[in-house]
């Protein structure tokens, strides 16, 4: 696997009057500061990655901390790039997650921040530790009541094409040549995991049952897979204030023999109060974006750390047959740090 990556932090120093200057410096990923009203004159801009995702975690505290600011620059970015769904790795409710599916907290922590027409797109959540304080399945019981939350059950599986025409697949493939058939197939398996039992030795039997289901999925993923990613809670390395702690060192000996095993691309995670992009040796690129609200520190210097930044932001995840493009965007709309992963 190959690797690009650069860092940017450049702001839009003034709008103007006329749109040229915002819509050409879009293009470039550079701004995603403009107002919903001047958002609604520029066309989304499109790029020639087949799947689009932003990735939040951290983020459940009725607003505070930024939570509302981050929600806001989420808005901004999905209505002038592709997204497809959003992923929540955790924690998605503080200080003890949500006590049923009618838990006023959906309201003032969810469906009250993430307001804008770009974010009425999927959902698909982890658990995080906060979350196991209360009624940890209300939040599965709410796939039923909410459009946009989804969550089937404590941890999951999808598959997801990555052929642009969707919609058309079938009569495409009956048109093209056979290369273009084997394009028009190719997916992305995402695996949702349920971390925080791992630290509990209570929970033994849970985690086995767990462990052997992924261990499945992932040797059962069909041949036209081509990225595996797994989104779990809690890392397995950290250059916050978790870098060696008891959390980090046991997800760390419980996932990594299975993500070698089956060439697990990437595994992104939470519970770090910040954006994280690890490469330890071995296979798997490792992604932290918990930056949904409150922050933490972290540590520069780290010898498998290759980006870490404690800003109010998110990730947002471009991919398609040959490239995996992720990119850490603040609160503000500035592009901090972008790598791109090709096989």
């Amino acid at each position: 696997m190959k690797r690009r990556d650069f860092v940017k932090n450049t702001t839009l120093s003034a709008i103007g009057a006329s749109l040229i200057a915002p819509l050409s410096a879009f293009a470039a990923n550079r701004v995603t500061h403009l107002t919903s009203e001047e958002l609604t004159l520029l066309p989304a801009i499109k790029d020639d990655y087949s799947l689009h995702f932003m990735a939040l975690g951290d983020w459940g505290r009725n607003g505070e901390y930024d939570q509302m600011e981050v929600g806001k620059q989420m808005g901004l970015w999905g209505a002038a790039h592709p997204n497809d769904f959003v992923v929540s790795v955790g924690d998605n409710f503080y200080p003890k997650g949500v006590i049923s599916e009618f838990d006023p907290l959906w309201h003032y922590s969810f469906e009250n921040i993430y307001t804008a027409h770009s974010l009425q797109c999927d959902w698909y959540p982890v658990f995080g530790n906060h979350d196991y304080h209360s009624d940890v399945d209300a939040q599965v019981r709410y796939s039923k009541i909410s459009r946009r939350w989804n969550m089937p059950a404590r941890y999951y599986s999808k598959e997801i094409s990555l052929n642009k025409a969707k919609n058309n697949e079938d009569e495409a493939v009956k048109k093209e040549p056979k290369e273009k058939k084997q394009q028009a197939k190719a997916k992305a398996l995402l695996i949702f995991i349920d971390t925080d039992p791992f630290l509990h030795e209570s929970q033994a039997q849970y985690v086995e049952k767990q462990m052997q289901w992924l261990n499945e999925t992932l040797a059962n993923a069909s041949e036209d897979v081509k990225w595996k990613i797994v989104i779990g809670h809690h890392p397995c390395y950290s250059v916050g204030p978790r870098i060696e702690n008891y959390d980090t060192l046991t997800m760390r000996k419980a996932l990594t023999k299975t993500f070698e095993d089956h060439k697990v691309d990437v595994y992104l995670s939470g519970h770090e109060h910040s954006l994280q992009h690890l490469k330890p040796d071995g296979f798997t690129h490792q992604f932290i974006s918990g930056a949904g609200s409150e922050l933490t520190k972290v540590t520069a210097g780290v010898p498998y750390s290759r980006f870490q930044a404690s800003e109010h932001g998110f990730m947002y995840f471009a991919v398609d047959e040959k490239r995996l493009n992720v990119r850490a965007i603040n609160y503000q709309g500035e592009v901090l740090y972008q790598t791109e992963l090709t096989k």
